[in-house]
């Protein structure tokens, strides 16, 4: 039975979006097994304004993801047939869509290894409906101000044979683009900002999480696994671990 906290869900309630809102509202999949947990996450995200279609399996999910193309997906990491880690890694092999992981709160291993795989959040289960929308709030939010760029930054950072284009939000090892998820971005531009300076995971969590997202260390781990992954393929491995400190960028 999923247990619902901080936030009441009646759909006699439903509160009416206006046209304009309507017009401007992101679309999201979410894909989950369980009925009941399908029906409370589409009222709530429904509720806050956004177009949301569902899927009952991971193989459903992928069809619809190919389908509607949304511009987040809600996922479940637990399912039969097709479980959630299988369909970030089928995504993340055509696409760098945001994804928040719904997960049980046990299951660090299963939150770690999505991480991993390219997940951009989780929620964990027993979860408040405004948690949840708070964080597809905050992810999206991160995806729109990588597309838009940002005039008052510079519009590229180098060092050595690393590039980020922030207009474009790309990443490079020499000629070859890197394909990084939002927040691995996010993380790799606070390192290159101060080549050098070593970051703790704390440092790491206010700069890729702004909004104040509450993470835990495994997380900023994971995200570091998988940007030093995706480099060295590309011939290049740009972050140096400091013992008992955190993360610097590599001389």
């Amino acid at each position: 039975m999923l247990i619902l906290y901080g936030g009441e869900v009646n759909p006699n309630n439903e509160r009416d979006v206006g046209l304009n809102e309507r017009s401007l509202m992101n679309h999201i999949l979410v894909i989950d097994d369980d009925p009941h947990i399908r029906e409370i996450v589409e009222f709530t995200l429904k509720k806050s304004g956004f177009k949301v279609s569902v899927a009952e399996d991971g193989k459903c999910g992928l069809q619809s993801f190919e389908m509607e193309r949304p511009d987040l997906v809600v996922l479940d990491i637990l399912m039969p047939e097709m479980d959630g880690t299988e369909v970030c890694k089928r995504i993340r092999a055509e696409s760098e869509t945001p994804i928040v992981f719904l997960t049980s709160v046990d299951d660090e291993i299963d939150r770690v290894l999505g991480l991993e795989m390219g997940g951009d959040d989780y929620v964990t289960k027993p979860f408040s409906p405004r948690e949840l929308v708070a964080r597809v709030k905050a992810v999206l939010r991160r995806s729109s101000k990588t597309e838009r760029g940002d005039s008052h930054e510079p519009k590229e950072l180098v060092h050595g044979g690393l590039r980020l284009d922030l207009d474009r939000y790309k990443a490079y090892q020499g000629d070859v683009e890197v394909k990084l998820t939002v927040t691995e971005f996010r993380v790799l531009q606070a390192l290159i900002s101060y080549p050098g300076k070593v970051y703790s995971r704390d440092d790491l969590m206010d700069l890729a999480y702004p909004e104040g997202n509450v993470v835990s260390d495994r997380t900023i781990d994971s995200h570091i696994k998988r940007i030093r992954k995706k480099f060295e393929a590309a011939g290049g491995s740009p972050i140096d671990t400091v013992h008992g400190v955190g993360y610097r960028l590599a001389e």
